[in-house]
């Protein structure tokens, strides 16, 4: 049994990241394509369903840190993907003057390379207990310009929905009502754009301490 459970554990894992993997490679070349030859305000059409479902799945990471199925730290892994959620289903998905905004092409492609280079980097870890060193590389770089432009991007697409928020009022509760609370779906919008800013900050040091860490683990090999 003690052997048993590790098995169950990698086979689980190697199975789900390489899925996700593909997930995110078909919205990358949807993107792709789409952009080439449609045009940017197609591109979010294009890739509603993939992009939806490979974003969405993102919460069972959560998961698997409470568990301890994998090492991440919950406080780094839950305001990373709840803020992409924010954005996939908050914004996106709920309103649909956003879509054909140039900076969802800057978001998708973004978030696809990042997410095809980590998965398949999680992926190959275990599946064969070690990943090549240019995956590793590539994984702990990357981030250094694809991050910048996909948080840039997710500022920008909740400030351009800012408006449709405010006006449609979707989400929000008024007063009168039964639970005797009122919500504003306009003042959460601002809160989590104020909240990017330091959290933003923060990720992106946290991830050049992981890039220092493991970089210099190659140079050991």
């Amino acid at each position: 049994m003690a052997d048993f459970l590790p098995l169950v554990r990698r086979s689980y894992l190697t199975v789900y990241n390489w899925t996700v993997f593909i997930g995110w490679f078909q919205v990358l070349y949807l993107a792709l394509k789409t952009l080439k030859d449609s045009g940017h305000g197609y591109v979010y059409h294009a890739t509603e369903k993939p992009l939806l479902l490979a974003q969405s799945t993102a919460v069972l990471e959560i998961l698997h840190g409470l568990l301890g199925l994998v090492r991440s730290p919950i406080t780094a892994t839950v305001p990373q993907i709840s803020s992409r959620l924010f954005v996939t289903w908050g914004v996106l998905w709920s309103f649909p003057e956003t879509r054909t905004h140039l900076l969802v092409s800057l978001l998708v492609i973004s978030w696809s390379i990042t997410e095809i280079i980590r998965y398949s980097f999680f992926g190959t870890k275990e599946a064969f207990g070690f990943a090549p060193s240019w995956i590793m590389w590539l994984r702990y770089s990357t981030f250094l310009f694809l991050y910048p432009i996909g948080i840039s991007s997710e500022v920008g697409l909740i400030y351009f929905a800012l408006p449709y928020i405010k006006e449609s009022g979707k989400y929000s509760m008024r007063m009168p009502n039964k639970l005797n609370f009122s919500l504003d779906s306009f003042y959460i919008a601002i809160l989590v754009l104020g909240i990017y800013f330091p959290g933003s900050s923060h990720m992106y040091t946290y991830m050049i301490g992981q890039r220092t860490r493991a970089l210099s683990k190659l140079k050991k090999v």
